[in-house]
């Protein structure tokens, strides 16, 4: 029994996705982690950079990506858009039109695709104003129709030629890409679309659009095109009405002097159609001995500009997050290799109650002595004998100026060199992961043992006069996690290449999800 996903419910998923970012009690954020690939053990390979491993989805690794997560930055309504892809325009270049009715038997032209939204109906000019392909010219005796040469550049309501070249094109506008948006999303591959169309009411040009294309019994403008598939003959030209499940449609049509249908204007296009067929009655011949076939275009849902998301298939989501020097929660020092979103991780020592910050850092932190001039190195061990162990971990940070160093804790320190649970003779002695403690010195492998600042208990510092915000609360030199690493469904993860992060870098994140 065959049976398929549609793509109004891909879109759909990603209207859900943004409405449960912006508008509900979820929490989602960007993070960054697993700052030493390289090494040997669970989930690292020593050709990490040079043979980047695609990311494994199964609950064992999931568990893995946030114990090596170091920070995150919350998912907001100014931070998520819906892209479509970027068809700019270009001159003496055929675009498809928009047609209702691509298929696997009804191939669009001039991309000779079977979806609507994989063909090139819409294009972004140069100036970043967006415009459906009402007509290319095309007809069913010249199926791919004309290039286009003029470049759309009008915000009127009503579709339009372009300019004067008569390319046969006619544009409908729909929406142009804010300057605020180019900046925070810009991207070579998509174009960025509107949030909030259906609701926006503050951006006049939106609500005019959106309204122009809500067709109703006070606004017959539903239907745009009517294409001629084929153009008979002994035909009259005449004004006929559109008929089927809408009211109010009607085309002028023309003829040659054989009666062939050469050219359909709207002039009324009505409202409620999901399809059509043209009454030709008052302008057949007698006796129809070569019959016209005239398809009515439907434009998605009431009209063209009603609703882009469904009209431009926004089924791809993107997501930026800017990760700077602005908060010690983002040390600079540190070095990351995974990109992920996690939804819905919980405050330290809670399975419940949800984290909702603008920033997390998911490194336990230990404020080392005063008197500590060495320089521990990003990835390598640090261990502690505790009161009924070892206690260990990797260096994610250290930051010279206010002596704390900040860690990770991951199986893989726990595997006794292995990438997998094969037995060994440290099993006993190692597997047991072991909390730190401020009563004892911790030993760095690069530096040696290192005395902890036992008697700080702050979320601050002062060095050299200033104070300095730590981002976490310490308590007798440690502190914890600000979010329950154990917490938390990871719905993204991209390996990449190790990045190595510093004071004179931003990193712009940019995650494209597609439903």
């Amino acid at each position: 029994m065959a049976a398929i996903i549609t793509d109004q419910f891909r879109i759909l998923n990603s209207s859900n996705f943004i409405n449960s970012v912006t508008g509900g009690s979820d929490s989602y954020y960007v993070f960054l982690g697993l700052p030493n690939p390289g090494i040997v053990g669970f989930g690292r390979i020593a050709t990490w950079d040079t043979n980047t491993p695609s990311p494994t989805d199964n609950l064992e690794y999931l568990s893995h990506y946030k114990d090596t997560s170091l920070f995150g930055k919350k998912i907001t309504g100014s931070n998520i858009r819906r892209v479509i892809r970027n068809v700019s325009w270009s001159s003496n270049t055929s675009y498809d039109m928009y047609r209702h009715d691509y298929s696997s038997s009804n191939l669009a032209p001039i991309s000779n695709l079977a979806r609507l939204y994989d063909s090139n109906y819409y294009v972004i000019n140069s100036e970043f104003k967006v415009y459906i392909c009402i007509d290319n010219g095309s007809s069913g005796s010249n199926q791919k129709g004309n290039k286009s040469q003029d470049e759309p550049n009008f915000t009127d309501l009503q579709p339009s030629a372009a300019g004067v070249s008569g390319d046969g094109y006619i544009w409908k506008y729909l929406f142009s890409v804010s300057p605020s948006d180019i900046i925070k999303f810009d991207s070579t591959e998509y174009v960025v679309v509107p949030n909030d169309w259906n609701t926006i009411t503050t951006d006049n040009q939106i609500v005019s659009v959106r309204e122009s294309g809500n067709s109703s019994s006070s606004n017959p403008n539903q239907i745009k095109k009517v294409y001629i598939e084929s153009s008979g003959e002994g035909y009259t030209s005449g004004i006929v009405d559109i008929l089927g499940d809408g009211d109010g449609a009607r085309v002028s049509i023309t003829v040659d002097s054989k009666g062939k249908i050469n050219s359909t204007t709207i002039t009324n296009g009505g409202y409620g159609y999901t399809w059509g067929i043209v009454d030709l009655g008052s302008i057949q011949p007698v006796g129809i001995t070569s019959a016209a076939k005239l398809i009515p275009i439907i434009p998605p849902s009431k009209g063209h500009g009603y609703d882009i998301y469904k009209e431009l298939g926004t089924d791809k989501v993107l997501i930026y997050a800017r990760f700077d020097d602005s908060t010690k929660d983002f040390p600079i020092d540190t070095k990351f290799s995974q990109v992920g979103i996690i939804k819905n991780p919980t405050k330290i020592n809670s399975d419940t109650d949800i984290y909702t910050e603008n920033q997390f850092s998911s490194l336990g932190a230990i404020k080392l002595d005063s008197g500590f001039a060495g320089v521990p190195v990003i990835g390598q061990k640090i261990t502690q004998t505790v009161t009924d162990g070892i206690a260990r971990g990797y260096v994610s940070s250290y930051d010279s100026e206010t002596k704390v160093l900040k860690y990770i804790q991951d199986r893989s320190l726990h595997f006794g060199n292995k990438e997998n649970q094969t037995d060994h003779n440290e099993v006993t002695s190692k597997s047991k992961v072991y909390n730190f403690e401020s009563s004892s010195q911790i030993t760095i492998e690069s530096v040696g043992s290192v005395s902890i600042d036992n008697t700080f208990t702050d979320n601050k510092i002062t060095v050299g006069g200033k104070v300095i915000n730590l981002g976490v609360s310490f308590t007798t030199g440690l502190a914890n996690p600000e979010i329950n690493k154990q917490s938390g469904d990871i719905i993204y993860i991209d390996n990449r290449p190790l990045v190595s992060r510093d004071a004179r870098q931003k990193e712009d994140i940019k995650i494209i999800l597609e439903f």
